[in-house]
């Protein structure tokens, strides 16, 4: 993907702050990123079955959601065969090194822990300047989570 191409962007959450939040963020960086959001596993899975021919680029996945949860619809999407090439992103609260290695082997990109606001831009940026460069590959298992620590 060229760097210039602006990156179309879904994030699945259900708190309203965290989307904004992830909004605000998406709008400090430098390179062009559209961004759709929707509030629950469900809604989610809906949706992309229904643009299965018109992918986003990318999937942001919170593991805590009403209705149905993002392992639920990880494991979903990679069983799809018209899903299945769509690079999710797991987004949370907390990282797990258990959880971790269940949400690699379904065949997750990275496992992005939530953070401040004011390293939140950083964040995105570091992930989503690696996806842009590697064009979608996904990383090592010991590449796979990415805090704000270690940004």
């Amino acid at each position: 993907m060229e760097r210039n191409k602006t990156l179309n962007i879904l994030l699945a959450d259900d708190d309203q702050d965290d989307r904004s939040f992830f909004q605000m963020a998406l709008d400090r960086l430098e390179f062009p990123c559209n961004l759709k959001t929707l509030s629950d596993g469900e809604q989610l899975m809906n949706y992309l079955y229904k643009s299965s021919d018109f992918l986003p680029d990318i999937l942001f996945l919170d593991l805590n959601m009403p209705r149905k949860n993002g392992s639920e619809c990880l494991l979903e999407i990679k069983e799809s065969h018209k899903l299945k090439q769509l690079p999710v992103i797991i987004y949370s609260t907390s990282i797990n090194d258990t959880i971790g290695n269940v949400l690699y082997n379904h065949g997750a990109h990275y496992y992005v822990q939530k953070c401040e606001f004011n390293e939140l831009a950083r964040l995105l940026h570091k992930v989503l300047t690696e996806i842009i460069q590697t064009k979608f590959v996904r990383p090592t298992r010991d590449e796979f989570v990415v805090n704000f620590v270690k940004v």
